[in-house]
C-alpha cells in the first residue's frame, strides 16, 4: 500500500484532549478500511501566520498513513466535513520519515531559528534607533556633519522616550 503524511490544524478552543481525540477518530477511520497509522505526533497549540475561521491558534496534529486510495479519500471527506478541523492537508510520501519530525526535534531543542528580530547582523544600529550611526573620520571633510546628524538622533531619540513616559504616565492616571 502506498504511504501517506497528513497534518491537520484543529481550533484553538479545543482542550489537549479533545485534540488527540481527533487523532484517535481519523485513525479509526484508516484503520476500519484496512490501513495502518505507524506513527502520530500532535504538534500542541501553536500560532498561525494568519487567521483561520476567526482563530489566530490551531493544535496541528501529524498522521503517517499506510492505507488505499479510497481510505485516504475517506479520510479527507470526514476531515472535511468535520467542524473541529481548520484545515488539513495529505501528501503521498515514498517513505517514512525515521524518528520525530522536524517540529518535534526543533520544540525539543528549543531551537529558536527563523524567529525575526532576533539577529541584527552586521548593520550599525543602535537598539532604539532604526536609522544607521554616521561614522566619522578625522580626516573627512564631512566630519561636522556627521557629528550634527549623530546628535540630532540622539536628540530625537531623548525625546521619543521622554513623550513615551509622558504618555504612560498619563495612561496611569485614567486608571
Amino acid at each position: 500500500m502506498p504511504f501517506y503524511e497528513t497534518v491537520f490544524i484543529a481550533r484553538q478552543d479545543l482542550t489537549t484532549a479533545q485534540a488527540d481525540g481527533l487523532i484517535e477518530t481519523f485513525e479509526k477511520v484508516i484503520t476500519d478500511q484496512g490501513g495502518t497509522v505507524p506513527k502520530k505526533e500532535s504538534w500542541g497549540l501553536r500560532s498561525m501566520a494568519y487567521k483561520i475561521k476567526k482563530n489566530r491558534k490551531g493544535h496541528y496534529a501529524l498522521m503517517n498513513i499506510d492505507a488505499t486510495g479510497p481510505a485516504i479519500q475517506e479520510l479527507e471527506r470526514q476531515m472535511h466535513l468535520h467542524e473541529d478541523i481548520l484545515r488539513h492537508l495529505v501528501t503521498r510520501v515514498d517513505e517514512f520519515e525515521e524518528g520525530p519530525s522536524a517540529v518535534l526535534r526543533a520544540k525539543e531543542r528549543g531551537d529558536d531559528r527563523g524567529r525575526r528580530g532576533d539577529h541584527d547582523g552586521d548593520r550599525k544600529f543602535s537598539k532604539t534607533d532604526d536609522k544607521p550611526k554616521v561614522e566619522a573620520k578625522a580626516d573627512d571633510p564631512k566630519a561636522e556633519n556627521a557629528k550634527a546628524e549623530n546628535a540630532k538622533a540622539e536628540n530625537a531619540e531623548t525625546e521619543d522616550s521622554k513623550a513615551g513616559d509622558a504618555e504612560t504616565r498619563d495612561e496611569g492616571d485614567e486608571k
